[in-house]
């Protein structure tokens, strides 16, 4: 089957060569002339110009976004004059599921077909396969299944759940259907505000046997610093490295994250390089709007969202303020920073 990609970085890219090596046939856009060489070496069909990368799709066109949400809208402007009526346009990136609603509605005034595909997988995908989370016309998601199927991880990923009778959806190949317009990425919003909480939790839980050993530093004496009262208690030289590779193994707690994990620290136990400006994309904070909408409590995923926040130093005036106000009351002096801290 033909499709054309837009959008050939990290993730769009590797798609690509998976389709290539599941032997779909892929046309690929990109300004990048670097990228788009590299895959036409691949076997892909690659374009610089978006009027010769439309001209090269076979009616009905298959076009694959896979770039920032904030330019969805710009190139769909640019594409429509270009396409036709029964065409397919599919989201892939991680846009808001509001506005897939409103560009369904859209494009379907035109004839244009518009699905939203939550696509997970990382830079692991083209080797592991892709999860798909699909919203739009059950028809035209039927008709894209060879591509679905091709990008997908397959039942292989995963053991098959006990009690699960299985074959009743596409779920066990690691793709389904999730609904109507915007299903696909309100599923995959939530399922990024889940990984928020998890990574926060692992990061939260390692940064504590990081500090396992501080009663063997030994704290000042002043009145600026709580007393640790029993440093006996916290005089563990742990070991992350390991720790983090005996919780994959038959702990409640593994996980593909625990593996990257272990993975992170085999490489660099002090996680030198790494300054903890924690980014957020934008699925965190839709799902924590969404759950204040449906009126869902959602305390750990908001929790893990602003601590992505404080890592970027958008809590520190207010950390000023709380010195101040500690100086304005009781004349406490500030204590500078410890390297390392």
């Amino acid at each position: 089957m033909q499709i054309g990609m837009i959008g050939i970085g990290r993730m769009g890219g590797d798609m690509v060569r998976r389709l290539l090596k599941g032997g779909q046939e892929c046309v690929v856009y990109d300004r990048n002339t670097v990228v788009v060489n590299a895959l036409v070496a691949e076997g892909a069909q690659g374009c610089d110009e978006l009027t010769a990368f439309i001209s090269r799709l076979t009616l009905p066109r298959v076009v694959w976004l896979m770039i920032p949400a904030a330019a969805v809208d710009g190139v769909i402007a640019d594409l429509l004059p270009l396409l036709s009526a029964g065409d397919i346009l599919i989201d892939g990136g991680n846009s808001h599921y509001h506005d897939d609603i409103r560009r369904s509605g859209e494009l379907s005034a035109q004839g244009i077909h518009y699905l939203d595909v939550g696509t997970s997988g990382g830079v692991w995908g083209r080797e592991r396969g892709y999860c798909l989370m699909i919203g739009g016309e059950g028809e035209t998601v039927q008709h894209l299944d060879p591509i679905f199927a091709t990008l997908a991880p397959g039942s292989g990923a995963a053991p098959a759940t006990p009690g699960r009778s299985g074959g009743e959806t596409t779920a066990e190949q690691g793709y389904l259907h999730c609904g109507p317009s915007g299903a696909g990425h309100f599923v995959k919003m939530v399922h990024n505000g889940i990984e928020y909480g998890l990574m926060a939790a692992y990061a939260e839980g390692f940064n504590l046997l990081h500090h396992a050993n501080v009663g063997s530093a030994g704290r000042e004496i002043d009145a600026e610093t709580t007393p640790l009262r029993h440093p006996e208690h916290f005089r563990y030289d742990l070991n992350l490295a390991d720790i983090s590779e005996l919780w994959r193994r038959g702990s409640v707690v593994s996980s593909w994250l625990l593996d990257l994990s272990a993975q992170s620290f085999a490489a660099n136990p002090t996680l030198d390089g790494f300054a903890g400006r924690v980014s957020d994309s934008g699925e965190g904070r839709w799902t924590i709007n969404a759950a204040i909408d449906a009126g869902v409590p959602a305390p750990v995923l908001s929790a893990a969202l602003y601590q992505r926040f404080s890592s970027r130093g958008e809590g520190d005036f207010g950390n000023k303020l709380l010195s101040a106000m500690r100086y304005q009351f009781g004349g406490h002096q500030e204590k500078s920073r410890k390297k390392g801290e």
